[in-house]
């Protein structure tokens, strides 16, 4: 495994959400309120200023990205860089933000939401199929991911606070049997994704690196960055080995001259390629 590479210094408070469509990477600033979109092949690198704080944005099938906001999902045109409201979420949970999200191979969102201050455990668990939102799961104070086994029955999904990751059985968009995963030692239990092998990598939040755990919870190794605070790794690059890692410098400010890089964009070469970007079909 090769030494992690800073891609890009943006020094973002909380960069998130980071996904490979069209030979480049996407991925936003929630507390910046910014996406920013990075060419592999040239280097290029362009940013969007968005509308409100924006958990995640995820492709659909007709080029736009779907982003989450406080106030729901909004498509985003990248073409004209408008923002418009796809589905309101969780009016009735105004201290929300939706926070992280994953599309599905039938073309299915999820997404966790939570509460913006970290105070009440009033996160949940979504799916957004065929015009509609269900709330699969409830009761998070910091949901992150979900993520899916490459068989596509195991999904995997991290209450961040407490450190936990838990897996239900998954079989046409409905969840059973939900178990205790993998419990994180060091940091928080941050965005997940999943290889092609099954392999389960979780962004340690204060913790250094990324962890990688087999597909029975046991810890394999963690890949380590040089700044702590890691939140979201996805797999890219024509071969999808290239493991793009997100970072901030949210909760760290003091550390930033210790740590310059905190907030920046790493990418690390992996032995195990990812699986496919699936989009969103609307």
């Amino acid at each position: 495994m090769d030494e992690p590479e800073l891609v890009w210094d943006l020094r973002a408070e909380l960069a998130e959400g980071p996904v490979w469509a069209d030979s480049c990477l996407w991925f936003v600033d929630i507390k910046g309120r910014q996406l920013h979109h990075y060419s592999e092949a040239d280097g290029s690198r362009r940013s969007w200023d968005t509308p409100d704080q924006t958990g995640f944005a995820l492709p659909a099938e007709d080029g736009s990205l779907i982003c989450g906001m406080p106030t729901g999902l909004h498509r985003f045109d990248p073409g004209t860089g408008d923002f418009s409201l796809l589905i309101a979420v969780e009016p009735d949970r105004p201290q929300n933000r939706l926070n992280d999200g994953f599309v599905a191979p039938d073309g299915s969102l999820w997404f966790g939401s939570m509460d913006d201050s970290e105070e009440t455990v009033s996160g949940a668990l979504y799916r957004y199929h065929q015009g509609r939102v269900t709330r699969h799961d409830d009761g998070y104070r910091v949901t992150n991911g979900p993520a899916l086994s490459p068989d596509g029955r195991t999904l995997y999904h991290c209450d961040t606070t407490e450190r936990r990751i838990y897996a239900f059985d998954h079989e046409d968009g409905r969840l059973s049997h939900k178990r205790l995963f993998a419990v994180t030692e060091d940091g928080f239990a941050d965005g997940p994704s999943v290889d092609s092998s099954g392999v389960v990598h979780v962004g340690l939040f204060n913790g250094w690196g990324v962890a990688r755990f087999s597909p029975a919870g046991e810890l394999l190794e963690t890949i380590r960055l040089p700044v702590q605070t890691v939140t979201k790794a996805a797999f890219g690059g024509a071969d999808l080995r290239t493991l793009y890692c997100t970072t901030a410098w949210l909760g760290n400010a003091d550390k930033r001259t210790a740590q310059p890089t905190l907030g920046g964009l790493f990418r690390v070469r992996v032995e195990s390629p990812g699986l496919p970007q699936a989009r969103i079909r609307l």
